[in-house]
């Protein structure tokens, strides 16, 4: 059932589990997507953002996570696995990160570890067979 309800989505070619470019894609394409596959949609707008500190605070906000998240790295790690897990069966996510930025103080490293976290994330939920696709794009 789950797979033919994707069919009709802009989400059919894309695999259950993925980080991966915005590409082509339109957010309320996305939004609209996980709505009709009754998925979580998670939006961040990461334009005004120049740090780490700012990319980790803005995350937390526009996810609505608690604000211990915008400490660090394993924080957003956390709050997008296990508290989740725990919190009952899952139906899915569909998450966009726009305009991640590309500055001296958030260089080429910072954006692959921002990744990383979404990759990772991205596996956990895989190996529970809960469909998880973030999508990113640059400033």
């Amino acid at each position: 059932m789950e797979r033919d309800a994707e069919m009709d989505t802009p989400l059919r070619n894309v695999r259950t589990n993925i980080v991966q470019s915005i590409r082509a894609f339109r957010v309320s394409d996305l939004q609209g997507a996980a709505q009709h596959l009754g998925q979580h949609f998670l939006y961040a707008n990461l334009a005004n953002a120049q740090s780490k500190q700012d990319v980790l605070d803005l995350i937390a906000e526009q996810f609505t996570f608690p604000s211990h998240v915008g400490k660090n790295f394993d924080a957003l790690y956390d709050s997008l696995t296990d508290p989740l897990h725990k919190s009952g069966p899952q139906p899915g996510f569909v998450l966009v990160l726009e305009q991640i930025p590309t500055n001296a103080k958030f260089d080429k490293e910072a954006r692959e570890q921002l990744l990383d976290i979404f990759r990772d994330a991205s596996d956990y939920w895989g190996d529970r067979k809960i469909p998880f696709r973030c999508f990113y794009s640059f400033l």
